[in-house]
């Protein structure tokens, strides 16, 4: 295990791979696995200072790619349960059945998203939401150029909100945060 946690650390060395590792780990973060991205764009920037602006247009671009993936998987399973409930009803189910049998999709969440459309998806950088939320923009088939235009305004604002913001913070507070694992 410790090979291949190295082999990925140096794979992904950031002074090496740079501008593709950065949109690699933000496209992987904005899909339905657990991953942040802020951390690699902040070292990124932190190691090349003068790629600031570079760097967040790859990580944003990365992670509103990465977002469209998740807009596409609730578009694909919205299919998948329509071709499901007409193939059901053809082999005798009826519609009570299905109620009975139909997932309980959050339908507090299905009416917000309903009432306010694709302009929900400027949140879509929220930690434990945001993928959720494009995966029900997809499942609602909200606009998909609206999708895009609102989570890329609201991951733009984010990564230059967040690198701004760990940009600040002085040298000597992570040389000793870092410190134990040296």
């Amino acid at each position: 295990m410790d090979a291949f946690v190295n082999w990925i650390f140096v794979t992904l060395a950031l002074p090496k791979v740079g501008l593709p590792a950065v949109f690699l780990i933000a496209l992987i973060s904005a899909t339905l696995l657990p991953l942040g991205s802020e951390p690699a764009v902040f070292g990124y920037v932190k190691l090349a200072p003068g790629m600031f602006w570079p760097a967040i247009v790859v990580a944003t671009t990365g992670n509103v790619i990465g977002g469209m993936i998740d807009w596409w998987m609730g578009h694909a399973a919205r299919k998948a349960y329509i071709y499901y409930r007409r193939r059901h009803r053809l082999a005798g189910g009826t519609d009570a059945e299905l109620q009975q049998r139909r997932p309980k999709l959050g339908d507090k969440w299905f009416g917000w998203m309903r009432r306010f459309g694709a302009p929900v998806l400027i949140l879509s950088w929220l930690p434990g939401v945001g993928d959720p939320l494009c995966t029900v923009a997809g499942w609602l088939r909200l606009p998909w150029r609206q999708c895009v235009l609102w989570m890329t305004v609201g991951k733009f604002i984010r990564y230059v909100v967040m690198t701004y913001a760990l940009l600040w913070v002085p040298d000597s507070f992570w040389q000793s945060f870092l410190g134990p694992f040296r």
